[in-house]
Parts: structure tokens; sequence; C-alpha cells
């Protein structure tokens, strides 16, 4: 008699879902019956690559944080995807590295002097956050009010020098634009819910921060492709899981036929778990939630209640620069000489023109030196409200927000744009998670804990069979918000079930 294979099905054919699947398929040789159940029309989640204006361009992640000992970059490298052709004929984003000036502005089109102004503040907003991310900061609490604090000193240590209101004033703009620098970084809207001591314990990778040449989409499309055929079945909903026993009973939208399995991984975002928790009343959030049958346990429900889960959107924007003599309507007009600037900007609400959505973004900045393609990270309110609104009106703002930044000749004028929209796709209602204030470091553990739950570790007994894991990048401790975390997460419960029957 041949023994029946333990069925696994794993929720989300993101890079999370992937890696889990690829392990077991991998590392369990013919031992597992595996599928990926995914509801969306393509496999990858949040990592999308796109083109836009003969660019290729990251809708969703974009950088692998540290290369050194990164799986995901191993990964890149694998797939061809880091190799010198992969950049020829199609520009991406940072092929360049990372500017080594930048052209920062006060509102109303004030040149900040790099060296004096400018540079300072950026030198006192990188030492803090570095000391945060070392457990040096101390005082806890939300990291918005530990830069305040930072600057309040340092202004003090300045004022026997002079300086006045003004410069005071240009201080309070540039540590803003850091601020909203930080907000895109973790997606947190307000950093005062951005908790301070947890800083201490997010890790990235040793070595540079880097773009993938090939496109980030070439990664998950690797590992979809190493999986047996039939593996991945796109269009699949989750909309109840009845995981009270075993086995594990899966419904689907639109009347797709329910799948069983032994166990379940689930790598679904934070933002739809949040929305399963029935505490949330937006468009979109109803076909997202998932029906637990039990509901969740209390520890994972005020877990997932209580950790962050933020939204960060892209502006990519075809600029093209217009001399003063010729209409602002003239096609094709030659970019001028210099190319779009890097430009940081400090926002002091002097100009009434520009939209308030817009005074959220830290810079725009061409996405590689000389393209005329630039790119304007926006995260919480801005971001969600820049999905809302027509293109008229986001290059409206755009055009705004340059004449007062940037008067001098030439005027720059925005021709299209493109952008993403992760807080309206029910898919995944957001970004990348972080932890609030109020959580910790222990709510992302119990994130990643199975269910049902195991017995306490002095009990001698042995632990249940796991018929619920969770993956994602919301259930990493250290890594969280990345695809590291992701990547990572679905290795570790892939192994959680190899130990399981190996034990």
């Amino acid at each position: 008699m041949v023994a029946k294979k333990p069925r696994v099905v794993v929720v989300g054919a993101g890079i999370s879902g992937l890696a889990a699947a690829h392990r077991l398929c991998g590392a369990g040789g013919d031992r597992f019956e595996v599928a990926v159940v995914e509801a969306g029309d393509r496999v990858g989640g949040r990592i999308l690559t796109s083109e836009f204006a003969g660019h290729r361009v990251e809708m969703g992640a974009t950088w692998v944080q540290g290369v050194v000992g990164s799986p995901v970059y191993a990964l890149a490298r694998d797939a061809g995807a880091l190799g010198e052709e992969e950049g020829r004929g199609l520009p991406y984003e940072r092929m360049d590295g990372f500017p080594d000036r930048v052209l920062t502005v006060a509102e109303g089109g004030e040149v900040v002097d790099a060296d004096t102004v400018a540079g300072p503040i950026e030198e006192l907003y990188r030492g803090m956050m570095e000391a945060a991310r070392a457990g040096e900061a101390g005082g806890g609490g939300g990291v918005e009010e530990y830069l305040r604090r930072g600057l309040r000193a340092y202004q003090a240590a300045r004022s026997a020098g002079g300086g006045g209101k003004e410069l005071e004033e240009v201080d309070e703009a540039l540590l803003a634009m850091h601020i909203n620098r930080e907000r895109t970084d973790t997606s947190a809207d307000d950093l005062g819910d951005l908790d301070l001591t947890a800083e201490g314990e997010y890790r990235d990778f040793p070595g540079e921060h880097v773009t993938i040449p090939g496109g980030y989409s070439r990664v998950v499309e690797r590992l979809a492709a190493a999986l047996p055929p039939g593996t991945v079945r796109l269009g699949l909903r989750l909309r109840r899981l009845k995981w009270g026993g075993t086995p594990v009973r899966l419904h689907f939208a639109d009347g797709a036929p329910p799948l069983t399995a032994d166990h379940v991984i689930l790598t679904v975002s934070l933002g739809v778990l949040k929305a399963s928790l029935g505490n949330k009343d937006t468009a979109g959030v109803g076909a997202a939630a998932i029906a637990f049958d039990p509901p969740l346990p209390p520890f994972k429900r005020e877990a997932v209640a209580r950790l962050g889960f933020g939204v960060v959107n892209k502006l990519f924007m075809e600029v093209e620069a217009v001399a003063p003599s010729e209409p602002e309507d003239v096609a094709g007009v030659q970019p001028a000489a210099a190319g779009f600037p890097f430009l940081h900007m400090a926002f002091r609400g002097h100009v009434s023109k520009i939209p308030w959505w817009m005074r959220g973004t830290e810079s725009i900045c061409p996405v590689h030196a000389g393209s005329t393609v630039a790119l304007a990270w926006f995260a919480g309110r801005e971001a969600a409200h820049l999905e809302s609104l027509p293109d008229d009106d986001v290059i409206r703002g755009a055009h705004a927000t340059l004449d007062s930044f940037l008067p001098a000749a030439p005027r720059w004028r925005v021709r299209r744009i493109k952008r993403s929209g992760w807080a309206t796709d029910p898919l995944f209602l957001g970004s990348y998670s972080y932890v609030a204030v109020g959580s910790s470091g222990d709510d992302l553990d119990r994130m990643a804990e199975p269910l049902p739950r195991g017995p306490d570790a002095a009990a001698d007994e042995r632990p249940p069979s796991p018929r619920l894991l969770f993956a994602g990048e919301a259930t990493h401790r250290t890594h969280y918000s990345t695809t590291h975390a992701a990547y990572l997460s679905g290795v570790r419960e892939a192994n959680r079930l190899l130990q399981h029957y190996r034990g």
C-alpha cells in the first residue's frame, strides 16, 4: 500500500509563498503534494516590474537591502538578472547607484546651502537613525519626537553662533523632508506611531543596497518556473478557511471548487489579515477579508491589530524641459543640458498652489543621472490620496511644485505619469509592515506561530501537527517589511513541516 502524501496548500504566490513551495518540492523530494493558490492573475505579489517611457521600473519592491549573504540577491544572480547585458537598451532605477550631490531647495526656490545648512541636518538625521537601529537611542516612544528632540538640541548648541528664526524655519523644513523619507522607508503614516525601541531590532544584510537590472520580477519568475508544472493556480481568491480540524478546508470566491489540505501556509499581507478581523470599513476590504473558522485565537488577533501596516506608492513622471520662449504644450523639446536635478524639497507652506499631498514627498529625482523619468515616493495618507486622483490633477500638482522649487529656466513639464496603487488593491490593502507604538518584536514572533498553538515549553508533550502556518514579511522579527523577510519566512515554514515529518 502506498502511503498518502501530506497535502500542503500555500496561499499566495508572492516571494514568500513561492519560497515555501520551492523548499517543500526541493528538500522534501516527492514527500509532499504541494499546491500554490493565488488570488491574482500573476505571480509576484508586491513584486511587480513594469516599463515606462523606455525604462524598466519597479511598481513594488525596489531594493535588495544588502547583498552579502542575501538569498534574494543570490536568486537574482542565478536568474541572470544581475548581468550587465540586462541593462542594455532599457535603463532601470538607480542603475548608477546613489547620487553624490543633491540639490536641496526651500519652497519658493531658494537653494539651501549644502555644506552649512542642509548637510548638517542630514548628518543629524542619519546619525540619530543609525543610533536607533543600533539600539542606542533610549527613551522609547515614537521616532518623530526622538528626531525632534535631536533637532532642538542641535539648534540650542548652535544658538550661540546666531542664525535666527529664519534659519530655524529652514531646519524644521529640512527635518520634515527627512521625516518624509523615513515614512516611505517604513510605511508609517505618522512617525510618532513608529516604535523607537523596535528600530533597534531591525536588520539589513551587510553590503550595499542595490536594484536589480533585469527587474525584481525575474526573482519570483525563477522560483515559480522551478516548481512542478501545475503547482501554481491563479485566480483563486480565498474567502473562508476552516482550520479547526484535519483536513483543513479552503473555500474560494466565484464558486471555485474548495480544496482540502493537511497543512496550509498562509502568506497573505498583514493588510488582508487586518481586514479579516472585521474592524475596517473601507472600499475593497470586504472582498479581501478571509473568514477564519474558528476565529483566530486572541494572541494572533491582538498581534495583527497592534502591528502597523502602511501604504507606500511611487509616482513616475516623464519630464521635459521647456524653454521660456516656447509654449508649454510643445512636445519634443529636448531636456536641458544638465538634465533634471536630484531635487530634495524643504516644504514651508509658502506656496498655496502646491497641493497638500505633494508635501508628503521628500524628493523628485531622476531614476538615474540624465534620465527624463523622475520619481517621487509617497507614504500614508498622501500615498492613498494619490491613488484617487485623475492623471490631470496629479500633473497639475507636480507642475505647481516644480514651478515653486525650480523657478529658473528651463521650466520642467510632466508629459505623462505612471503610479502604483497598493492601498486600494484588495489583494494587499497596503505595502508593508512596521512595529507601531504599543507593539513590539514579540508581536512579529506571534505572527509566525502556527496553529493550533503548541504546549508550553515546560510541558512534556509533543507539539500538535501545525495545520495553519503563517509566512510573509510581517512574520519576521528582524527583516520585516522587506523581500528578505518574505523569502526567509517562507523557507522557515517549509522547514517547520519538513522537521515535523522527520520527527
